[in-house]
């Protein structure tokens, strides 16, 4: 007779949790893009078990290497220098022959690990299908500000139909940096370009970059979660002197963003499952960037008091919010997130640090959330929730608390989980309001 327990291990409450995404993600083409420095690194096996099981999961999936780091080596042991301009290299027909090589051997590197069976391993019994071929039609770059890039090229065509087909079947496809003109020729195409057009042409529903960076970051060298496509050009502009090569990575963003692509995934290789704590958890790892056409979210300003009233009144006067004097809000105002839309505040929340003693831990409220009746469909409540979480790591909160009486469900859909009033920092017990008996939940923050 089994004992009855109040907990559970951690990997279980992880794996009901993921349920939600594993049902959304099924039937869905993924592009997952990784470069040649990844093939080296020593987290690329656990890379390869995790695409296994993301293929077991019924995601489709087209897989595009890199091999740049693998062309340097080559091209070094046969003493062959090839300049770069615009971040390509200028493909001579001397060079082509070892291009064509480095590739042609990162592509079975990949295949035999993906062809791995063995006993009490996590490729066992995963029976992958990959296949390769012409898929890509290239043609040549040509002449820029004078300079002959002779045999690298660009993506002329993506053979979508053969592709989907392929997929269709239960197949896993691999592409690489180069492709086949209808001449007969090889060009050294960039794999951040092919992964892109790729995705473009099958209307994949995420493009995924597993690059050495942790994704994009903030002047304080913290990852930004999400970035929307009206933030991207200003980012790209960033890493041009600082980092060339991610610049690109964010430039091939914006395009598949434009071309509709709702959902890139920027994340980095080294770190041991990267993909699946991105695609099946509610943080992720890395930077997501999304086509949403979100209203810009921001702090509050006095101007905005007015608004903000008329926002919270009909809530007050219905007992789902507290009342906020004008006096309150005025001087509250610098807690306060806001979004808005041609002058009017479709939806608000406040963060309020709270103080602590001893060994508490650095927490925070989440309070006042409100979004406009007519905007209550949309995402605005969790686009406002998420920028204040994000305000918080930055401001080094460990720990969130939210107190209601209506909205639990919702709150426990973003990542709350309930807890006991006594679990409130000492300095907020002292305020809670035993008759109005609002609900305690807590999130901690990674």
């Amino acid at each position: 007779m089994f004992e009855s327990t109040n907990s559970a291990p951690d990997y279980l409450h992880w794996f009901r949790h993921s349920a939600p995404y594993i049902n959304a993600h099924r039937g869905k083409t993924f592009v997952v893009m990784f470069d040649g420095e990844a093939l080296k690194d020593n987290n690329f096996h656990h890379i390869i078990h995790d695409i296994a099981l993301l293929h077991s999961l019924g995601i489709n999936l087209v897989l595009v290497h890199g091999a740049r780091k693998q062309i340097d080596e080559n091209l070094s042991k046969q003493n062959i220098i090839t300049e770069f301009y615009l971040n390509r290299r200028i493909t001579t027909r001397t060079a082509l022959p070892e291009v064509m090589s480095a590739v042609g051997a990162s592509r079975m590197h990949i295949e035999a690990l993906l062809s791995m069976g063995l006993a009490n391993s996590p490729m066992f019994g995963s029976r992958i299908d990959v296949i390769s071929g012409n898929l890509i039609t290239a043609k040549p770059y040509g002449i820029v500000d004078g300079i002959d890039f002779q045999l690298t090229g660009e993506v002329r065509s993506v053979d979508t139909k053969m592709m989907k087909s392929l997929l269709e079947n239960n197949n896993v496809i691999l592409l690489g940096p180069t492709g086949y003109s209808t001449t007969g020729e090889v060009f050294n195409l960039s794999a951040e370009e092919v992964a892109t057009k790729t995705a473009i042409a099958l209307k994949a529903d995420k493009l995924i970059f597993l690059g050495k960076e942790k994704g994009i970051v903030n002047h304080q060298n913290n990852l930004i979660r999400e970035v929307c496509s009206n933030q991207l050009d200003n980012y790209i502009e960033l890493y041009k002197s600082n980092d060339p090569h991610f610049s690109i990575i964010l430039g091939c963003s914006k395009d598949a963003l434009i071309h509709g692509i709702q959902r890139i995934h920027l994340l980095p290789f080294a770190y041991d499952g990267a993909l699946i704590q991105e695609l099946f958890t509610r943080d992720g790892v890395g930077t997501m960037i999304t086509d949403d056409l979100y209203e810009e979210v921001r702090m509050a300003t006095i101007h905005d008091v007015g608004g903000l009233m008329t926002l919270l009144r009909p809530l007050e006067e219905k007992g789902i919010l507290v009342y906020r004097s004008r006096e309150r809000l005025e001087d509250e105002i610098g807690q306060f997130a806001v979004i808005e839309r041609d002058g009017a505040i479709l939806a608000c929340a406040a963060l309020y640090p709270i103080s602590i003693t001893g060994s508490e831990i650095p927490s925070a409220e989440i309070a006042c959330v409100a979004v406009d009746p007519n905007y209550r469909k949309s995402n605005r409540g969790s686009q406002i929730l998420k920028f204040l979480e994000e305000k918080a790591r930055n401001n080094h909160i460990q720990q969130l608390f939210v107190l209601t009486t209506r909205t639990a469900h919702w709150f426990i859909e973003h990542g709350f989980q309930p807890a006991q009033v006594d679990e409130l920092p000492n300095a907020r017990q002292q305020l809670y309001n035993y008759q109005r008996n609002s609900l305690v939940f807590k999130k901690l923050l990674s």
